[in-house]
């Protein structure tokens, strides 16, 4: 478990509490978030999941910025309730005036998409090609059937795969 991640999530509470004069709820903090997505803050549970791969990409920007992001929305969540814009101005106002931090939205790491098959099926239109996922891949397999907007003919599986 990164303690030093750890460590941010208590210091921003503990500067929450100082500009507050209140102490808040600790939250749960887990680390299975994957994906694009740097940090998710789940209000009603009091939970911050974080994720792992980006943290260890971009240290020094992720504890800084995306926790106190994450943290920002849990307290914003504390102080005003569940009817606040996730990114609105009292969420603006705590990473302005508690963390002193720009309220930007979102991160910009570089993130890795993963690579994915794709099944390439076909319609009688001269350009009717379509990739599909695995998973609809599979739907077909079990007798779902896909249709070409254009020429309304079922749309067949070429036996061509590709990585994109």
């Amino acid at each position: 478990m990164p303690e030093q991640l750890i460590a941010r999530v208590d210091a921003c509470y503990q500067l929450a509490e100082a500009f507050f004069k209140r102490p808040f709820a600790r939250p749960e903090v887990s680390f299975k978030l994957r994906g694009q997505k740097a940090g998710v803050a789940h209000l009603t549970e009091n939970r911050l999941r974080f994720n792992l791969q980006l943290y260890r990409e971009n240290r020094d920007d992720f504890l800084r910025q995306t926790v106190a992001h994450e943290v920002a929305h849990l307290v914003a969540h504390q102080l005003f309730g569940l009817h606040i814009q996730p990114h609105g101005e009292e969420w603006q106002l705590i990473m302005r005036g508690v963390y002193e931090l720009p309220p930007l939205r979102c991160h910009s790491y570089a993130v890795q998409r993963r690579q994915v098959m794709r099944f390439i099926y076909r319609c009688s239109c001269p350009q009717g090609e379509f990739p599909f996922s695995a998973q609809r891949h599979a739907m077909v397999a079990k007798g779902r059937r896909y249709f070409c907007r254009r020429c309304k003919v079922t749309l067949r599986f070429s036996g061509e795969q590709r990585v994109e």
